[in-house]
């Protein structure tokens, strides 16, 4: 039996509902008055799951708000809702159209509500996030000082250094004392850390960018990194496999620290020596790399949570 599925557009200014699959369509304003009468049309409609794309953030107050309100929600990648609509023949693009899609996708697909994460995550996810701004602020800071020929321009430039150097210090604390103040947390940083080469910063991106670590197998944390080949054959033709999605912050970071733990830690190490002497590409054995230091740190945070849940 097909379930009642609302599918949502969302933008900044509103919030394009169709449900599925009685086809009622409306529009509400993309605020907390809005999301109140979305929810209440919701429930007239008996709707078993609501799905929205996730849509750089204009979609954020709408799926807390609705969990909130009793209304299960679900996020749907927008490129994959995009290339179904294509194939199913509607090349042309309307909010009425979308918001339809979003909900035959989503049955097609049996997608399952997906709860928000709690607010301790998304506060580490939110300062792991502006710190990332600060230090890429930081960067382009300093590589204009460097340019600059002007006294005045660089006494200008070194006060905004100073601010962000201030923030990042500042925002590195607040991130720290979060996650020694989490039981969970600290025992998972104390099992990343053994590994030489893992610092800080990979452990908090870690932590809030990929919180699945330890919870999922290593196959599917790969793919979730966007770090596992892609299959690319067909007949007798065997293709390159290359990798692409997946959450960039991880990936970016485990490439760095896959290099720098290579130098210390002696498995891989013999690993990347074993892909150099079988002459692969550089850019093949820095993405296996990653993915070797990946499935290391997923195996050490699945012991560490099993240890973790023993022990309370």
């Amino acid at each position: 039996m097909n379930r009642i599925i609302c599918g949502v557009d969302v933008s900044k200014d509103w919030l394009d509902a169709f449900i599925r699959p009685s086809g009622t369509f409306e529009r509400f304003s993309n605020d907390a008055t809005g999301i109140g009468a979305l929810a209440d049309l919701c429930r007239a409609e008996n709707v078993e799951l609501l799905v929205m794309e996730a849509s750089g953030g204009y979609e954020r107050t709408a799926f807390l708000l609705l969990w909130e309100l009793g209304i299960a929600c679900a996020l749907a990648n927008p490129r994959h809702v995009r290339r179904f609509a294509e194939s199913m023949g509607f090349l042309e693009k309307t909010d009425r159209i979308d918001a339809a899609m979003i909900a035959h996708y989503a049955e097609t697909r049996r997608l399952a509500a997906l709860p928000p994460p709690k607010a301790a995550q998304m506060r580490l996810s939110a300062l792991m996030a502006r710190l990332s701004q600060v230090t890429s602020d930081l960067t382009i800071q300093m590589q204009r000082r460097s340019a600059a020929r002007d006294q005045q321009c660089e006494a200008s430039l070194n006060e905004v250094i100073a601010l962000l150097v201030r923030q990042s210090r500042t925002l590195e604390g607040e991130i720290a004392s979060m996650i020694d103040d989490d039981p969970l947390w600290a025992c998972l940083n104390q099992a990343f850390r053994s590994i030489k080469g893992v610092a800080n910063r990979t452990v908090a991106r870690l932590m809030a960018q990929l919180p699945e670590i330890g919870q999922i197998s290593n196959k599917a944390i790969a793919k979730l990194a966007g770090l596992a080949p892609i299959a690319n054959d067909s007949g007798k033709r065997s293709g390159h496999r290359p990798v692409r999605g997946g959450r960039s912050g991880p990936r970016a970071i485990l490439f760095l620290v896959g290099a720098i733990a290579a130098r210390h830690d002696p498995h891989l190490a013999a690993f990347q020596q074993r892909l150099q002497s079988a002459g692969k590409p550089k850019m093949v054995i820095r993405i296996a790399l990653a993915r070797k230091l990946l499935v290391i740190l997923n195996a050490k945070a699945r012991d560490a949570r099993r240890e973790f849940e023993y022990a309370t």
